[in-house]
């Protein structure tokens, strides 16, 4: 009896100094972690705001949430990008109007260098303008009032685009039309050419060119998608045109209707190449250019892209604020007012909903989306009016 007792307190004096063990490993294990935590906590601002501004805005937002010091630095070095804005063309006058889809706000300006030229094109802030009257075609910003002109070229139907701002020295212009059903002829130009150069090229037939195709500059390529929603492709610096073997996005069934070409839209972001497909009946489809498979692969999300979709130029944005990530917006107008619409990815649907949808009735030539500008105080009260 008395061997098994002194095993019994044996064994519980070994069990005890286990639990103090365990004890002050964990106490030791807590130490670590508060210290773990002081020592993020207590981060010089200046570390602080190094490592936040490099955050995409989605991540800013949830590094706000971590503690009321966080938040200010978050909140001093947060990046958020300005949404195109929507301009109106006048059908008389010379006073042009712009829509913020972000303020809901219009802005009328008055641009007398726009009096008999047809918007071609937009990018980086510049608008490409052609006279048919004088045939000129010239660049022109339209908050700086810079203007740079291009030599006479003869534009009909065809569609035409540039690579960057006339600004830089890789800007180029790039214009497509048919000459025949297996010809095409190319036209480019670049600021400060005498002249501009045309090429025909041997075109593959499912490759119709019509006013109605779509332009974009991606990667260094000019990718233009045809009325049959074939890809060309113009390489500006190999000068080669060749037809990519990508079958065309899948269409809605229903989507084969009147002025159906109106709602088809194209937009680059970061080297990715976006196509969005509308009709009547049918929310939105949305594909993107996958490059290795050669595929066009529908999205369901944009995951924070922003689209802004107009017939003459379409765009892109990354860290609005708000619901106008993933989403797209059209220029289409209300009949009530002047603004856009939107169709959000995340909730399935129109804004506002009760919106007719037929793009067949659109104008697709009324509208365009342009850069903002940088600084509203620039501009004097007298040129602008605010609306809400």
């Amino acid at each position: 009896m008395a061997g098994r007792k002194r095993r019994k307190l044996r064994l519980l004096s070994e069990t005890i100094k286990d639990d103090k063990r365990l004890a002050m490993r964990s106490s030791m294990r807590e130490d670590e972690e508060e210290e773990h935590h002081e020592s993020w906590s207590v981060l010089p601002v200046e570390l602080l705001e190094i490592i936040i501004s490099h955050l995409t805005l989605k991540d800013n937002i949830r590094t706000s949430s971590v503690c009321k010091r966080w938040l200010s630095v978050a909140l001093s070095v947060r990046k958020v990008n300005k949404p195109p804005w929507l301009m109106y063309f006048p059908k008389l006058g010379r006073v042009f109007e712009f829509y913020d889809p972000s303020q809901r706000k219009t802005y009328s300006l008055e641009l007398p260098e726009l009096h008999g030229c047809r918007i071609c094109y937009n990018k980086d802030g510049w608008l490409l303008l052609y006279k048919p009257r004088t045939q000129r075609v010239l660049f022109f910003n339209p908050f700086t009032r810079e203007m740079i002109k291009l030599p006479r070229f003869e534009m009909t139907y065809q569609i035409v685009a540039f690579s960057t701002s006339p600004k830089s020295p890789d800007c180029i212009i790039f214009t497509v039309r048919h000459v025949s059903p297996t010809v095409v002829a190319i036209s480019t130009c670049h600021p400060g050419a005498t002249e501009w150069t045309t090429v025909n090229y041997h075109n593959r037939l499912p490759f119709v060119s019509s006013n109605w195709n779509k332009l974009v500059f991606c990667n260094g390529l000019f990718y233009c998608l045809s009325l049959t929603g074939w890809l060309g492709v113009y390489d500006p610096v190999e000068h080669t045109w060749s037809i990519r073997i990508v079958p065309p996005p899948r269409c809605p069934d229903n989507f084969f209707v009147k002025n159906w070409w109106k709602g088809k839209f194209m937009a680059e972001h970061k080297g990715d190449i976006f196509v969005i497909y509308t009709c009547y009946s049918e929310n939105p489809i949305i594909y993107k250019l996958d490059q290795v498979n050669k595929e066009w692969v529908e999205m369901k999300t944009l995951e924070g892209v922003t689209l802004f979709a107009s017939f003459l130029s379409s765009h892109a944005r990354t860290d609005l604020l708000g619901v106008m990530r993933n989403s797209v917006y059209f220029s289409k107008v209300r009949f009530y007012g002047k603004r856009c619409i939107s169709y959000s990815l995340d909730q399935k649907r129109y804004y506002p909903r009760k919106q007719c949808h037929d793009w067949g009735e659109q104008d697709p030539f009324e509208s365009i989306w342009v850069e903002p500008p940088d600084d509203l105080s620039s501009f004097s009260w007298e040129s602008w009016c605010i609306s809400c």
